[in-house]
């Protein structure tokens, strides 16, 4: 649990950094769903100048850092489905889940951007398709029918509001409990209908999930928090989930014997928001690729060696 320790220390040290680069955002949350819409027609239009970008703004697709415009942004053709916006005016982000196309290929993209001034500064996506999804187990929904909970576009109302520490408690007690997944929930509370929606695909009843340890092969959960949207009450976050491969067979807290999926060392990124209602978690989405073993993003802090 040292390495989860020292991830929190972190993530704690990325949530001053955040607040500390939020003056003069220029941006309120109107503004920001704005720049949001021009940027989804942009990205679809393949046409940066109909939406306001810094000269000088940062771009990563699946972690890799590379000039702007590049990746997806050359091959995209069309966007399926609902769109989830998130914002957040005091960090001055906006946090994006969608599905699309390019050309034959579906792929669900979650993206990040942030706003200074009224311009965007960073985007971040992570693009995830059947083809870049190798791995074992490969979690990915049909892009056709893709529709988010109705509970996450809720309004909190102002009374009833976490302050932003508790919301990010929430999301680091969700890695802590998938970290070596025992049985034990540490630091969250889930509604009994809790579901998750990964890459699309819909898994129902997810306490009882990780109450099962049926994810005891994650060897270490590395997490940062980067936007709280607090009108709708959700927290959303970056993470790589890592698995050496080592463990063989175990067995769920129930005693059912188990066989590990994943057989040599790989990682899985995402961004991942999570819903908090009434103090506890109620609906997960997660958009996430697979990745080199101990993969990192050039956003996150970097850490000492």
């Amino acid at each position: 649990m040292r390495l989860l320790t020292f991830t929190l220390m972190v993530y704690s040290l990325g949530i001053v950094g955040n607040l500390a680069g939020a003056q003069g955002t220029g941006c309120d949350r109107a503004c920001l769903e704005a720049l949001a819409d021009k940027y989804r027609a942009a990205y679809l239009a393949h046409d940066p100048k109909l939406v306001t970008i810094d000269g000088k703004v940062r771009f990563t697709e699946n972690f890799v850092e590379m000039p702007f415009p590049d990746g997806t942004w050359d091959t995209v053709t069309q966007e399926l489905g609902e769109t989830l916006t998130l914002t957040d005016p005091v960090t001055g982000q906006i946090g994006i889940f969608t599905a699309i196309m390019q050309n034959d290929t579906p792929g669900f993209l979650a993206i990040r951007l942030r706003v200074e001034d009224q311009a965007i500064t960073e985007i971040e996506h992570i693009i995830s398709t059947r083809r870049n999804l190798s791995s074992p187990p490969t979690p990915i929904g049909d892009h056709e029918h893709y529709v988010h909970d109705p509970v996450i576009r809720e309004m909190v109302p102002e009374k009833d509001r976490l302050s932003r520490e508790q919301m990010f408690a929430h999301a680091r007690g969700y890695f802590a409990t998938l970290e070596h997944n025992n049985g034990e929930i540490r630091g969250t509370r889930f509604s009994p209908d809790a579901i998750r929606l990964e890459n699309g695909l819909l898994f129902k009843e997810i306490e009882a999930g990780f109450k099962s340890g049926r994810y005891l092969f994650n060897n270490e959960v590395r997490n940062w928090p980067v936007l709280v949207d607090e009108e709708k009450g959700v927290v959303l976050a970056r993470g790589f989930i890592d698995h050496k491969g080592v463990l063989d067979k175990y067995n769920l807290t129930d005693g059912t014997p188990q066989q590990s999926v994943f057989r040599e060392p790989q990682s899985w990124g995402l961004l991942e928001m999570f819903k908090i209602k009434d103090d506890r978690i109620v609906s997960v989405v997660a958009t996430f690729v697979q990745s080199p073993y101990k993969m990192d993003s050039p956003w996150n802090p970097r850490q000492k060696r």
